[in-house]
C-alpha cells in the first residue's frame, strides 16, 4: 500500500510507502542524486511528522531513489540567492527536519547506496541504524566548499566517534568507503550481498523484538540529548551564515562549478 501524506505540503520529491508496521520514506530526486533542496527538506519533515502520529508504524526506513542516498544540500538552494533571511529560513527548515527524524517515536534505518555526502550524511546519521552498500561512499565534505557541517553533523559525528576524531574527519572531509565508515563506527553494517536484502533482514529481526521497549529507550536518549542537539543546530546556523561570507567559500563554490581544485587562502 502506498500512502501519500503530503496533504498540506504536496511534493513528488518525497515518497512514502507503508507495509504493515514498516514505512519506507524515499528521497525522490534521482536526476540530482537526491540533493536536498528546500522542497525536499520541508517535504521530508512533513512526512516524518505525519508518521510520528501513526500508531500502526513502528519502523521507518529512509532511502534514496536511483543511484545515491543523497549527494548533500542542493547547491542552488544552499546559495540562497535572496537575502540572508532566506538562508536562515533554510537552516531553520533543516533543523526542524533533523530534530523530527532524530526524536521520532519510531526506530529508524538509513539504507545507503551510492553517495551519502554533506547534509545527506548528516541526515543518515540522525537515524538509529545505518546499513550501507559495499560500494557506497560517505563523506562529511563541507570543508571542500569552505563551509562547516550542518544538519547536526557536529553533534552526530561527536556522538559516534568522539570530539577529537570528529574534528579530524570534518577537517579532512575525505570520502570514506562503507568498510572504512564501519571501522570508524560511523555506520552500523555493510550489506553482505544485496542492500535491500540486508534491510529486510534487519526489519524482520526488529519485528520479532518488543519494539515499544526499543522505542522507549530511544525516546529516553532523545529527550536527554534534545537540548544539546538544538544547541548544535543553532551554533551551526550562526557559524554557517558567517562562513558563507568568506572568500574561501566563494572560491570553493566557484571551483566546484568549474570542476577544479579550490585555492583556499584562509580568509
Amino acid at each position: 500500500m502506498t500512502t501519500d501524506f503530503n496533504l498540506d505540503f504536496k511534493t513528488d520529491t518525497v515518497k512514502v510507502n507503508i507495509e504493515g508496521r514498516v514505512a519506507t520514506v524515499e528521497l525522490n530526486r534521482p536526476e540530482s542524486m537526491n540533493a536536498l533542496d528546500l522542497e525536499m527538506i520541508r517535504g521530508l519533515a512533513w512526512n516524518l511528522k505525519e508518521l510520528c502520529n501513526s500508531d500502526d508504524v513502528e519502523i521507518v526506513v529512509l532511502k534514496g531513489s536511483g543511484r545515491a542516498f543523497s549527494a548533500g544540500g542542493d547547491i542552488k538552494t544552499m546559495l540562497a540567492e535572496g537575502n540572508e533571511s532566506d538562508f536562515l529560513g533554510i537552516m531553520d527548515s533543516i533543523s526542524e527536519l533533523i530534530i523530527t527524524l532524530y526524536s521520532m517515536p519510531k526506530v529508524t534505518i538509513s539504507a545507503i547506496t551510492g553517495a551519502a555526502a554533506g547534509l545527506g550524511f548528516s541526515l543518515a546519521l540522525a537515524t538509529d541504524y545505518i546499513i550501507a552498500d559495499p560500494a557506497s561512499k560517505l563523506a562529511m565534505n563541507f570543508i571542500g566548499i569552505g563551509l562547516i557541517p550542518d544538519g547536526g553533523g557536529h553533534f552526530f559525528m561527536k556522538t559516534r566517534v568522539g570530539e577529537t576524531k570528529a574534528k579530524h574527519l570534518i577537517w579532512e572531509g575525505k570520502p570514506m568507503s562503507a568498510a572504512q565508515a564501519l571501522e570508524l563506527g560511523l555506520i552500523d553494517e555493510v550489506a553482505q550481498n544485496n542492500l535491500n536484502e540486508s534491510i529486510d533482514n534487519k526489519v524482520k529481526e526488529w519485528e520479532q523484538k518488543p519494539l515499544q521497549a526499543m522505542i522507549k529507550t530511544k525516546k529516553i536518549y532523545a529527550e536527554e540529548n534534545r537540548v544539546s542537539l538544538l544547541k548544535f543546530l543553532e551554533l551551526e546556523k550562526i557559524a554557517q551564515t558567517k562562513m558563507r561570507q568568506t572568500e574561501d567559500h566563494k572560491e570553493g563554490i566557484q571551483a566546484f562549478l568549474e570542476k577544479r581544485k579550490p585555492n583556499f587562502i584562509g580568509k
